[in-house]
């Protein structure tokens, strides 16, 4: 008898541990009794018929799916390697499960077929300058495709763009040749301003010949400060009265 209620204990047990079902919350489980789509329970605590009932689990959240490096050609006829991530997520358990039959791998292949379709819409420069436009456009196209499937793009990011050596070259050499023309217009547009302040300095000296005395004093001074010698100015008559009558002036406004 006591065999007996050991068996049968076990039995129980094990019935019940068959029924009783835990989901996590990031979890759903796909129901099917005899082969038919019953019912998604989850998250938490849900039975299920033991030999009439199985399941299928699925996550919600977002995984990082990573696309194979793809060689491809660019519109303007560059070979070129890329490779990609997919953030994706599930949205429907039910389709995730009944409408195909692996939707990683699936959806894989969805985005190595648009990463190559994409990338041969786009010129090189728009390839290496416009990732983040390019992204946004896989992922639309890729989403389009996995919508039916209960699977929802959130993102897709280039991460590795590879092209031949002999283009890196002509990139550089492009790149070099930008540089050194941005050059050349700075020192153009610093020799105009240059010129403009020479010209506006000619003219206030036009307007004042004295200033033009003094400006060459101020030059022979620092010359002979530089070389350490005494400089000997012959200064004109007519500068010394200009500069006495200035002199005076004050002197008698003040009287």
């Amino acid at each position: 008898m006591a065999a007996f209620d050991i068996i049968l204990l076990v039995l129980v047990l094990g019935i019940f541990f068959s029924t009783v079902r835990v989901a996590n919350e990031y979890q759903r489980a796909v129901v099917f009794r005899l082969g038919k789509y019953n019912r998604t329970s989850g998250p938490g605590l849900y039975f299920t018929i033991p030999f009439l009932e199985w399941r299928a689990m699925t996550d919600l959240r977002v995984l990082t799916t990573i696309v194979e490096q793809q060689e491809t050609i660019t519109r303007d006829n560059v070979p070129v390697k890329i490779n990609a991530v997919i953030w994706r997520r599930t949205v429907n358990p039910r389709d995730s499960i009944i409408k195909v039959n692996d939707a990683d791998d699936s959806v894989v292949q969805v985005a190595a077929t648009a990463l190559r379709n994409i990338i041969g819409q786009h010129s090189l420069d728009e390839v290496l300058k416009s990732q983040d436009l390019i992204g946004t456009a896989l992922a639309a196209s890729i989403d389009l495709v996995t919508e039916p499937w209960g699977v929802k793009v959130e993102r897709v990011q280039m991460k590795n763009v590879e092209i031949p050596d002999s283009m890196q070259r002509a990139l550089a050499q492009e790149a070099e040749a930008l540089r050194e023309k941005r050059a050349r217009q700075i020192k153009a547009e610093a020799e105009v301003e240059a010129a403009t302040l020479l010209r506006d300095a000619a003219r206030i000296i036009m307007d004042a010949p004295a200033g033009l005395e003094l400006r060459r004093m101020q030059m022979i001074t620092e010359v002979g400060a530089e070389q350490n010698t005494m400089t000997i100015i012959m200064m004109p008559s007519e500068f010394v009265e200009m500069a006495r009558a200035f002199a005076q002036g004050p002197a008698r406004e003040s009287r």
